[in-house]
């Protein structure tokens, strides 16, 4: 387990991420959204408890499972539709306006 938390210490791309768990990647895809694909891909781990919390055995295994799957949301997406970044997440068409600018723009 050390020596994969070391492993990934190491790499820095989105492709280095796929490479080392020998994942088969539309490069397209990857060059449009290596950050979303690595956030999705932390996110995933986390519900699982991070990497750390892995079990040492399958440990690899289920990283590369769901660095596959964070890849694959991106296929068929973009990341504007999978809203990873906060600033995907606030609603379309939401705006919110402070009492104190209404009351002075009616001059109370």
């Amino acid at each position: 387990m050390n020596t994969l938390v070391e492993d990934l210490k190491h790499l820095e791309s989105a492709e280095d991420f796929l490479n080392y768990f020998a994942i088969p990647y539309d490069a397209a895809v990857v060059q449009v959204n290596r950050l979303h694909i690595l956030k999705r891909f932390q996110q995933y781990l986390a519900r699982e408890g991070g990497v750390e919390s892995l079990p040492a055995a399958s440990a690899f295994a289920t990283c590369r499972t769901l660095l596959a799957r964070a890849h694959n949301d991106f296929v068929a997406s973009s990341g504007i539709e999978q809203k990873v970044f906060k600033v995907f997440q606030t609603a379309q068409g939401e705006h919110r306006v402070a009492i104190e600018g209404l009351r002075r723009k009616a001059g109370f």
